[in-house]
């Protein structure tokens, strides 16, 4: 889609975000250098507080080369590379199921500007690595918690898989992946468009026994940003493959997501719990800035320009005073995001992954590429 189809307010609002947020990336690198933080506490970054798991290292360095991109400022390129670097070695890291997020805001971003054979195989061997998770039995991914769970978030990373499969010619890389999205689609996508966060497993048979959750209210019940994950991996899905299931399924979670928030378009935690902690979750919203724009690329006619025109709201609300951190005292840039309620990790609190895909919302809006393979 044109930059000249982006509302003119929008382009100024998402000009201005990404002045702070550059302003405030170069003071989180000049204070705490090769610091990779998941979420601000008090809104500082620097804390000792539990990570839970080690999945975010890709999203600073990603905002990074969206800022190189844009500006063509040798600094933020030199920032970029270096933080880049920094993960080599993680794309054989089997304890995660989050190499997507760790290797395509970095590395494929790198390999896309440069054309370098070195960056790509390191983009190949970390959706090969990832592809190792697949339990044969049950068809699905397992996520780094349990060896009979899988998330919702693995649709997210999912794009990682397909692209090494793609670049190498590799059907037993493509079986597998279109395997677990499938299965995804099958076990963890309601017929009303919800998802679930958490799928369980028997490891003997291979029987799909459960929904769960981890960070939602229930089991039966929508945690914002897995519907998020959701909308926009199967999209990607749908780009790399153009199998209408995937694009089905990506439209029904997004229109689920739509309907269930109200017209700020920022969701709360989870739609269904009563008396929430707080009422935002702008993570979620960013995500979903970010696939609704993806998820008009790969539509058309009145569909295209209503979720074009859905993403352009929610980025309208972020880009105002009570989410974008003008203020020195947070260090981060899109207030209102929450790692785990649960546990009580980051709540009402800048979140790396919501700073990430914000950017990455603010640079399409700006003329920046809206599908998400971007061969």
């Amino acid at each position: 889609m044109s930059i000249d189809l982006v509302p003119a307010d929008v382009q100024r609002a998402a000009e201005a975000a990404l002045d702070v947020a550059q302003r405030k990336v170069k003071a989180l690198v000049a204070n705490h250098p090769d610091y990779f933080p998941l979420y601000t506490m008090g809104g500082k970054w620097k804390h000792d507080f539990d990570p839970w798991t080690n999945w975010c290292e890709g999203f600073l360095g990603g905002q990074m080369w969206v800022f190189a991109d844009r500006t063509g400022s040798a600094e933020w390129r030199s920032l970029a590379e270096h933080y880049s670097t920094l993960l080599r070695g993680r794309e054989f890291d089997r304890e995660v199921h989050d190499l997507g997020f760790t290797f395509w805001p970095t590395w494929k971003r790198w390999h896309t500007l440069t054309g370098d054979a070195e960056r790509d195989e390191v983009v190949v061997q970390a959706g090969k690595t990832m592809a190792l998770r697949l339990n044969e039995k049950a068809g699905l991914l397992r996520s780094f918690l349990a060896e009979d769970s899988t998330f919702i978030d693995i649709m997210m990373n999912v794009g990682i898989i397909f692209y090494a499969a793609e670049r190498t010619q590799d059907d037993e890389l493509r079986r597998i992946v279109d395997t677990h999205c499938l299965n995804t689609r099958r076990y963890l996508v309601r017929g009303d468009g919800s998802t679930a966060h958490e799928g369980i497993f028997d490891l003997e048979t291979g029987e799909f026994l459960r929904q769960s959750t981890q960070q939602g209210w229930r089991s039966d019940s929508s945690w914002a940003r897995g519907q998020a994950w959701a909308l926009y991996g199967f999209g990607t899905c749908y780009a790399f493959t153009d199998d209408s299931r995937y694009l089905d399924t990506a439209i029904r979670c997004a229109d689920y997501y739509l309907a269930q928030t109200d017209e700020s378009g920022v969701p709360p935690n989870d739609w269904k719990e009563p008396n929430p902690r707080v009422p935002y979750e702008s993570s979620a919203a960013a995500i979903a800035a970010s696939g609704l724009l993806q998820l008009s690329a790969l539509t058309t006619g009145d569909q295209a320009a209503g979720y074009a025109e859905a993403a352009f709201s929610i980025v309208r609300t972020l880009c105002g005073p009570d989410f974008v951190a003008h203020e020195d005292t947070i260090d981060g840039v899109l207030k209102h995001g929450s790692y785990h309620e649960t546990h009580g990790y980051g709540v009402d609190e800048c979140v790396m992954w919501g700073e990430y895909f914000f950017v990455e919302a603010l640079d399409k809006c700006l003329g920046g590429e809206w599908l998400a393979t971007k061969r």
